[in-house]
């Protein structure tokens, strides 16, 4: 009582070694965040590298429009990964999660975009009538109406806006990374190229698979604390 009396603060105790372990250093955030910036550009500028020196092949514009998608593929099934990556201990990736996925928006819209204006020469009656004649066109266009809000919302504020309604909109990045896989799979059928959209397919089983176990104690914990549970 005396010594608290007298105004001294006591000595604040030292803290545990396995908490200060696990305690991230400073700047590993930044030099994470640097690498998923590095991740994420290093598509754009490889091409550019290409095509300053003449190595997009003999027809650039398909190089690019699967290029593009290949890479958006890619940086959706990273932004997948971060959930399991965190359980296995990548906490840090967490804060990440955005970036991954605005940059595989941004390569999903060039994506369209090189469709639209290469393969369709911008008329949109020629882009209506593919998304019908085409079944992989129409499966991929459904992935991007899925990854649209994902990506308008993604911001803060509109997580504030939406409170628990935010969450349950961005499971639409389930059925996006489905159609996704589904569309590079179709569009490799013309050609009974099965092996790369099967690998992508396998990946993505696993990343869905590995959230198995968190779901289902979610929903086990959600019937212990609803009000029936306990009668």
């Amino acid at each position: 009582m005396g010594a608290r009396a007298d105004g001294a603060r006591p000595a604040a105790s030292a803290p545990a070694p396995a908490a200060a372990a696990r305690r991230p250093r400073p700047g590993g955030g930044r030099v994470l965040g640097a690498c998923v910036h590095a991740c994420g550009l290093f598509p754009l500028l490889r091409w550019i590298a290409l095509g300053l020196a003449g190595g997009l092949g003999a027809n650039p514009q398909e190089f690019l429009t699967r290029s593009s998608g290949l890479w958006a593929l890619a940086l959706l099934w990273a932004t997948l990964a971060v959930t399991p990556a965190r359980r296995l201990g990548w906490s840090g990736l967490l804060r990440h999660r955005r970036k991954l996925g605005l940059y595989a928006f941004f390569y999903t819209a060039l994506h369209v975009l090189a469709w639209a204006v290469w393969d369709r020469g911008g008329a949109p009656a020629s882009m209506w009538t593919d998304l019908w004649a085409r079944d992989f066109i129409g499966v991929g266009a459904l992935a991007v109406l899925c990854l649209i809000p994902l990506a308008a919302t993604s911001t803060q504020g509109w997580m504030r806006r939406l409170g628990r309604g935010w969450k349950r909109l961005h499971m639409l990045v389930y059925p996006a990374a489905i159609l996704s896989a589904l569309h590079f799979d179709w569009m490799r059928a013309g050609k009974n190229d099965f092996l790369e959209p099967r690998l992508y397919a396998a990946v993505l089983a696993l990343l869905l698979a590995a959230r198995l176990p968190g779901w289902w104690r979610g929903r086990r914990a959600a019937r212990r604390g609803s009000p029936g549970a306990s009668g």
